[in-house]
């Protein structure tokens, strides 16, 4: 499939839920509750510096909530004036990169506002980054983030940025252009991702292990390489490269690890497990 083309009709739609009542309470009393519970259960360590990039997983919350929970937690004193979330495309492969066309992202927690001119500096006159709803439908990996966005920071404005071709050449392509586009903008780069699928519980430990030791050592192109030589897995290895190369450029030096875990540990089938991940990428 190749990447639809630019919906000036589109720019009004609001892209409802597409995995509420699964991944996450359908009701807003009840997911805020969740969400609130596991806030209560985060260790409340904040790294040292400004925070710029999130690494956070996106399964259903019943299995990696409380990682994303430690994720956003830490990040709850950053003052942001946008959110730009990228993810990976997991129900249709399209050539490049899309950035929804649409006003909003509909939450049971609200309507998530997309920021328009981030939209255009970044898509503008770009071969590859392209306004398309191609890869939104039905994606779940943006969808879960944003009922810990909007608890933390309200309706902020963000970015939904959907990957759906993760080779280096694209990884990297995003990687350079989004400190172009958030120039003179306070945001938080969030790549939604999970980790190796479906292996047994310590074959899993093993594997997840080595993405987590290059994430740890901010060592985004070893990520890169472990994903093309199988090494290192990650349904959104894509992603976290391209927002970790773009920490570095707007000056984060340093990756703290905050969770892993993985399905095994919350209530999965051992013999086949999810792993998970939250990190914050921070400047001095």
């Amino acid at each position: 499939m190749t990447l639809g083309s630019t919906i000036p009709s589109g720019r009004d739609a609001v892209r409802p839920p597409a995995v509420a009542g699964q991944f996450y309470p359908a009701d807003p009393g009840v997911l805020a509750a969740e969400i609130g519970q596991l806030f209560e259960q985060c260790s409340g360590d904040v790294p040292a510096g400004i925070p710029v990039a999130l690494i956070s997983p996106h399964a259903g919350y019943m299995y990696s909530g409380l990682t994303a929970a430690e994720g956003y937690h830490a990040v709850r004193s950053g003052e942001f004036d946008a959110v730009v979330v990228v993810s990976p495309s997991h129900r249709e492969y399209f050539d490049g990169i899309s950035v929804y066309p649409g006003r909003s992202y509909s939450t049971p927690l609200g309507e998530m506002p997309v920021d328009d001119a981030l939209r255009r500096a970044l898509t503008g006159g770009d071969e590859i980054i392209r306004v398309s709803d191609a890869g939104h439908h039905g994606e779940h990996a943006i969808e879960v983030q944003l009922p810990f966005i909007a608890t933390l920071f309200g309706k902020i404005p963000f970015l939904p940025v959907v990957m759906g071709d993760q080779r280096s050449p694209l990884c990297y392509h995003l990687g350079r252009r989004l400190p172009e586009a958030l120039s003179g903008r306070k945001a938080l780069i969030v790549a939604s991702t999970d980790l190796s699928h479906y292996h047994p519980y310590a074959t899993a430990q093993r594997i997840d292990g080595r993405f987590i030791d290059l994430l740890g050592k901010f060592d985004y192109r070893g990520i890169m390489e472990g994903l093309e030589d199988g090494s290192v897995e990650a349904c959104g290895g894509g992603p976290a490269v391209a927002v970790l190369m773009a920490a570095a450029a707007l000056g984060a030096d340093r990756v703290v690890i905050h969770h892993h875990c993985n399905s095994g540990d919350t209530g999965g089938d051992a013999s086949a497990v999810v792993g998970y991940v939250s990190a914050v990428a921070t400047a001095p």
